[in-house]
């Protein structure tokens, strides 16, 4: 049995930038999505973004998903 560390370093690489993006990208949208202040509400603008930050780490999961049913 042979193993190619090329490859796997490759794998561990992509994942970990990966998964350090996509929870730095959800911890955006909790920052922006979260109130400054007790009992205030975040402006429109910051909230679109933090629900494009999910939009973004909602489409990174269902690509992973359909990657690994293909």
């Amino acid at each position: 049995m042979d193993i190619d560390w090329a490859a796997l370093g490759q794998v561990f690489g992509v994942s970990l930038v990966a998964t350090v993006g996509l929870v730095g990208i959800f911890t955006l949208g909790i920052v922006s999505g979260s109130p400054r202040t007790a009992g205030s509400t975040p402006s429109p603008l910051a909230r679109t973004g933090a629900y494009a930050c999910y939009a973004v780490c909602v489409a990174a999961v269902a690509y992973g998903i359909y990657l690994i049913a293909a």
